[in-house]
């Protein structure tokens, strides 16, 4: 063992520590590595930044854009709530209906944005339909992880492994090259929930739907201003374009309030919308050019100070002398220069005019007004908070552009038109550039760390392979499987991949371990690609705790799950997944027979 190798395996500990301890931040952890390659010159400057400019980096930033314009036009929001209405009130049925299309919506979009995206939709189906929350919420996470293994660009263990397979000269992987074995894999996983589903516990779910400051039940008014894009059209049209959580409670027309109109009716210059609506619906209506927040229009003039007008939320505090006096009472807009756009209220009626609603200790207020006045509201005694309202503008016309946009994106990469990054670069840009998101909202949805970390972890593996430490643990891993079969040496890199990455992310496992399945197989004479995909399905697929995947972390609270809980369910399932991606993996890229035992032999 040279110094060179002395030297990576030294560095290579301390990041194994860090990562597995977590005193620091996955991507710090990886900066701190490439860095500390370069000082002591295992790597050269070049390559210590290859990362950062890889193939890897660049889909996994561009992915991140993509989902964020699939959340942002209101995409992933109604394939959820469909979802939520086609389970049904069977169990078995909702767990039929709930993973296939969770895997589905993971096989292009973050798997973590997903189960946070369905969480809320799981637990209120569930709440509905009188089942037990842990019963389809476990189901639903497994899924999402399952998901990632159908197309190579939703994971980015999967693209780590592209390219090391592209560096050893083979070729590299398509975007749907995986896809078989991830549709065998969520076929296995579903039929295993189904019926392995008495193992899972019972119990309904400590998170309530009705939860302080839930982002679904604003109350506010809405005014169709003249010249508005919506005169003349029909309420349905109204309601279908802001989705289902935009509900009517009443409709005034002329200072009257009218229950002869419904969804067919025209919507006409001067109505007023008595509506309740998620807080992303309420951002949206109020930036809509032909609809105006009925208090915003009435008294806005009267709002004065400096600064960009904009919308806040304060709460009602204990004890404040608000509580028990109607909004209209208050004569907010003269006192505070800020208008009362919008009220929530954990339960209990607020009757049907806002300006009629006699306030309570807890009750959300949704202000406007300009930032010059918010320190004044801020410093009364009256309001227990005051903070900027949490909804974005949901772009939900645009979502038919958005679809075309990652239609033609994913044709692009498939068909090799142009390179997969070029592709979802090119599929990014064209969601920001068509207005499917803004450019802020485009850099919030990257995940920096995840970026940064598979930028810094992949000098890992190229140090790896030039200093020979690949060869020699490879070397000793050969020793050890000496005589045994493609199969048993598939399932043996799947294994430890599985174990691995429940300390350490599935991209820093796979790219540890990724060089070593490399100069395995080519001991063995056998072509790299199966070896390196098995390693990389078992960082991705293993379900052997709740830490192993940050989308178990999210229903670990909500679905009351014990530790214990994982390991009895995803202990099994593992084994099979492990099993089936081997085999697969031996079809696919070692010429084998699918099914050997009909057609002759193992």
């Amino acid at each position: 063992m040279d110094w060179q190798q002395l030297a990576f395996l030294l560095i290579l500990a301390g990041g194994l520590y860090l990562f597995v301890s977590e005193r620091l931040r996955v991507d710090v952890t990886a900066m701190l590595i490439l860095l500390a390659l370069v000082l002591t010159r295992v790597l050269d400057a070049k390559q210590a930044l290859s990362g950062f400019a890889s193939e890897p980096a660049i889909i996994v930033a561009a992915v991140f854009v993509i989902s964020g314009a699939l959340a942002a036009t209101g995409i992933t929001e109604r394939l959820g709530l469909w979802i939520g209405r086609a389970a049904g009130a069977s169990e078995a049925r909702g767990v039929a209906v709930v993973m296939p299309a969770v895997a589905a919506l993971s096989a292009f979009t973050h798997h973590v944005m997903v189960t946070a995206m369905m969480l809320p939709i799981v637990l209120r189906h569930a709440r509905e339909a009188g089942l037990p929350a842990s019963r389809l919420l476990m189901p639903m996470s497994l899924a999402a992880s399952l998901g990632t293994t159908l197309t190579l660009v939703s994971a980015p263990a999967f693209l780590l492994a592209d390219n090391l397979i592209e560096r050893t000269g083979a070729e590299g992987l398509g975007i749907f090259s995986i896809t078989p074995i991830g549709i065998a894999l969520v076929l296995v996983g579903i039929a295993y929930m189904l019926l392995a589903k008495w193992v899972l516990p019972k119990h309904s779910g400590e998170h309530d739907d009705g939860g302080y400051l839930r982002l679904d039940r604003y109350r506010t008014e809405l005014l169709v201003v003249r010249e508005s894009r919506w005169n003349t059209r029909t309420l349905g049209e109204l309601q279908k374009a802001f989705g289902d959580t935009f509900r009517l409670i009443g409709w005034v027309r002329e200072g009257e309030l009218r229950k002869d109109l419904g969804a067919t009716s025209p919507l006409l210059a001067g109505d007023i919308l008595l509506v309740e609506a998620a807080a992303d619906d309420l951002m949206t209506l109020h930036k809509d050019p032909g609809l105006d927040l009925n208090a915003v229009a009435r008294f806005g003039d009267t709002v004065t100070g400096e600064g960009e007008a904009q919308l806040v939320q304060a709460v009602v505090a204990p004890g404040s002398e608000f509580i028990g006096r109607s909004v209209r009472e208050l004569d907010f807009s003269r006192r505070f220069h800020a208008v009362i756009a919008g009220l929530w209220r954990r339960d209990g009626s607020m009757g049907l005019r806002l300006s009629d609603a006699r306030l309570r200790e807890g009750d959300l207020l949704v202000l406007w007004g300009k930032t010059a006045r918010f320190a004044e509201l801020a410093a009364h005694h009256g309001f227990l908070m005051l903070v900027p309202f949490a909804g974005e503008v949901q772009r939900r016309v645009r979502a038919p552009l958005a679809l075309v946009i990652l239609g033609a994106t994913i044709l692009a990469a498939a068909t090799e038109w142009l390179s997969p990054p070029l592709a979802f670069l090119l599929g990014a840009v064209a969601m920001v550039a068509t207005r499917c998101l803004d450019i802020e909202q485009a850099y919030r949805g990257i995940d920096v760390r995840i970026f940064v970390m598979i930028a810094g972890v992949i000098p890992l593996g190229i140090a790896m392979e030039q200093t020979g430490t690949a060869d020699l643990l490879a070397s000793g891993l050969l020793q050890v499987v000496a005589g045994w079969s493609p199969l048993a040496v598939l399932l043996v890199m799947f294994s430890v991949a599985a174990l691995l990455t429940q300390v350490m992310s599935d991209a820093a496992t796979t790219v540890l371990l990724g060089p070593i399945a490399i100069s395995l197989a080519q001991s063995l004479g056998l072509p790299p690609t199966p070896f390196v995909v098995c390693t990389a399905l078992g960082a991705v697929a293993s379900f052997l705790t709740p830490i192993g995947h940050h989308g178990n972390l999210l229903i670990l609270g909500p679905g009351q799950y014990r530790f214990g809980d994982f390991l009895r369910i995803g202990l099994p399932l593992t084994v099979l997944i492990g099993l089936v991606s081997a085999w697969m993996a031996r079809w696919l890229w070692l010429g084998e027979s699918l099914l050997p035992t009909l057609w002759g032999g193992v």
